[in-house]
């Protein structure tokens, strides 16, 4: 039997497991990925004609939308069921107007791929969001436009091939802005003073009390010689208990994943970068083969900013706590999460399509990595729709003469939803104190001073770096892991024992956008334009008013950047061996090198080097870095001659052990 009808999606995996699940009467084929698009070298963009864009066909895709045409030729209907985000819409969009435009086209659109879901689906398959597309069509415009007038300044300031764009500058800046902060911190000396201490009539565990107040006033120690005073004066006092606070907390289980949650929990628990995050979800998304009939989608939708849940879902996993932890780890009513402002709530949350599938279930199905983020995945949505663990907290405060000392500790009563999904890793009982009474004395074990020094913001991580784009609202879920992945591709930024350092290239563009483009790279403005962006969605926003308030401003800045930005030149004391000019330092793909200042007359150029000499005995040469496909790492000034290589300069992991060991 011929297949009456056409469904069109972005992947090959996600095409095999849709077309399994519809029969025979379908034929399912991947678009891989956007086949329509604004051009490669020229704007695109219309700015007179209301900022028009003119699509072309991507080089190398033709192949694939002939193809489709093909394809399509006999088919009674034509589906794109292609991801259920304005990507999607716009994917799909653009296939329609460009290829059948004659033909009648549906879209379809599930966040699981199950056969209930994509059944479902198409029973309700609809024309195409025209917001959606406009949306999609005005950041991708208001893009294009920031990277192509952008890109060239630093050409000419810089190196040619760099690049800037609206949200990765500011992501950028973001992130130099941390370190400059780190370089300009200053560590200050404080110590701290804990008694240990215990009942003096039972026996019974000792525990740590901190001192807090001195004579009514907090307690600030800021060298050796205060803190051996106070711990003399303390030797001879009596240790007092003056009040005791006994409080009952509930601590309450996380929303299910949203896509920035779980880039930041995925590198927080798994150490996972934000981009291999999502590609396992993807994989997890688009179908798994475990023994089934046909492959299993095992989670939903990865890239959403909603932490709703599906009924049928609550119901299913309410089910589950019931039977498998009992009723008391079960709430009355479903637990509700706050949908934060302009988030996509067609959209549910990150969970398990089906909470029959338990991870230790699918093991031998799946990967390592596919395991561990399916079984987070899993165990916080379980936990998600569980009681709040309970805990009894006591407060204690001891006075040794004018000294304060506090004690505070934590137990548990009840597990609840920590049964499933504990965050933090953290003690379930934290300092136990014993039971103690207002007025009773107590035995002093030891007193114990100890050094320490305020430290400088951390640099950020895939984790935190994610946390900081959300709460600013610079970005949106989908584009996290891009983000950081061209900062690192351009190396503006180098992902250092999984934190985030900008290099001097970072710092220079980062730089030089501030000064000349310093509403671009403000994240008031960027937050702003964001939530416009998202607003043409809601109809709200009309997409060429939102371009033409942008684009006036930003060309008088661009022009005024033309005029004034002139190429930056750093003449070097080192001369050139060839005509006795000085070298300067120049900029290329691989970062710096020296050149002749007569270039290009004289076109001689070489490497900087790092200074170390190579290891290699009777060698001489010295150690310079280069960039590879995998990435960075030092290879030898006499090569080919000496082909040694090293991922760190000789003697830094030593430096960077003996520092650990000091911390």
């Amino acid at each position: 039997m011929k297949d009456k009808h056409l469904v069109i999606v972005e992947s090959p995996t996600k095409a095999k497991t849709i077309s399994k699940i519809l029969g025979s009467e379908y034929e399912v084929v991947s678009s891989m990925g956007h086949l329509i698009d604004l051009p490669q070298k020229e704007l695109g963009v219309d700015i007179e004609k209301d900022f028009t864009p003119s699509y072309v066909t991507i080089p190398g895709r033709q192949k694939i939308l002939t193809a489709l045409k093909k394809d399509a030729k006999e088919k009674d209907k034509i589906f794109v069921a292609t991801d259920p985000d304005r990507e999607g819409e716009a994917i799909g969009w653009q296939i329609k107007e460009n290829i059948f435009k004659k033909k009648k086209v549906q879209r379809v659109v599930f966040h699981e791929i199950t056969p209930a879901a994509i059944k479902e689906a198409f029973k309700h398959a609809r024309d195409f969001d025209e917001n959606m597309v406009e949306a999609q069509a005005g950041r991708r415009i208001l893009d294009r436009i920031v990277g192509y007038f952008l890109s060239p300044l630093l050409w000419k300031k810089i190196v040619r091939g760099l690049s800037a764009g609206r949200v990765q500058s500011v992501a950028l800046k973001i992130i130099v802005e941390r370190e400059k902060q780190i370089q300009a911190f200053l560590p200050q000396e404080y110590w701290e003073i804990e008694a240990e201490l215990q009942k003096s009539a039972k026996p019974a565990s000792p525990f740590l009390a901190k001192l807090e107040k001195i004579a009514e006033k907090k307690a600030e120690i800021k060298n050796k010689e205060d803190a051996d005073r106070i711990v003399n004066d303390l030797q001879e006092k009596k240790f007092v208990i003056s009040d005791i606070t006994q409080k009952e907390k509930n601590r309450y289980p996380d929303a299910p994943f949203i896509t920035s949650t779980l880039q930041q929990e995925s590198f927080n628990k798994l150490r996972y970068n934000a981009t291999k995050t999502m590609i396992i979800a993807q994989q997890l998304y688009e179908g798994i083969d475990i023994g089934e009939e046909n492959p299993v989608g095992l989670i939903t939708y990865m890239r959403t900013d909603s932490p709703r849940v599906a009924p049928e879902a609550i119901k299913e996993v309410r089910g589950h706590i019931s039977k498998k932890y009992g009723k008391k780890y079960l709430p009355e009513t479903p637990n509700v999460y706050k949908v934060k402002k302009l988030a996509q709530e067609a959209h549910e949350a990150i969970r398990p399509t089906a909470v029959e599938h338990a991870p230790e279930s699918l093991e031998k199905f799946l990967s390592p990595e596919q395991y561990k983020l399916y079984e987070l995945i899993y165990n916080r949505f379980v936990a998600s729709q569980m009681t709040p663990a309970r805990f009894l907290t006591t407060t204690v405060d001891i006075l040794a003469d004018k000294y304060l000392f506090s004690a505070s500790g934590s137990t548990m009563i009840f597990e609840g939803f920590t049964a499933v999904y504990e965050k933090n890793a953290e003690e379930k009982e934290k300092n136990k104190i014993p039971e103690l009474e207002k007025n009773e004395v107590l035995n002093l074990l030891k007193l114990d001073p100890s050094q320490h020094f305020t430290k400088p913001p951390p640099r950020y991580s895939d984790s935190s770096l994610v946390k900081a784009l959300e709460e600013e609202g610079i970005g949106r879920p989908s584009t996290y892991a891009p983000i950081i992945q061209t900062l690192i591709l351009r190396d503006y930024i180098r992902r250092i024992k999984g934190y985030f350092n900008p290099t001097e290239l970072g710092f220079k563009v980062c730089d030089l956008l501030v000064e000349y483009f310093p509403k671009i790279m403000d994240l008031k403005f960027t937050a702003q334009m964001e939530e416009e962006l998202d607003e043409i969605e809601e109809g709200k926003f009309d997409r060429v008013k939102v371009l033409k308030e942008f684009y006036q401003p930003f060309k008088e800045s661009v022009d005024f950047a033309q005029a004034n930005i002139k190429k930056e030149v750093v003449t070097t004391n080192e001369i050139c061996d060839k005509c006795g000019k000085p070298m300067i330092i120049k900029w290329g793909r691989r970062g710096k090198f020296l050149s002749c200042s007569d270039f290009p007359t004289c076109k001689n150029s070489k490497s900087i080097t790092s200074g170390v000499k190579c290891p290699e005995p009777n060698c001489g040469g010295e150690l310079i870095e280069r960039r590879s496909k995998r990435g960075f790492f030092y290879g030898c000034s006499n090569f080919p001659k000496c082909r040694f290589t090293s991922k760190d300069l000789p003697g830094e992991k030593k430096a960077e052990k003996s520092l650990e060991n000091e911390e």
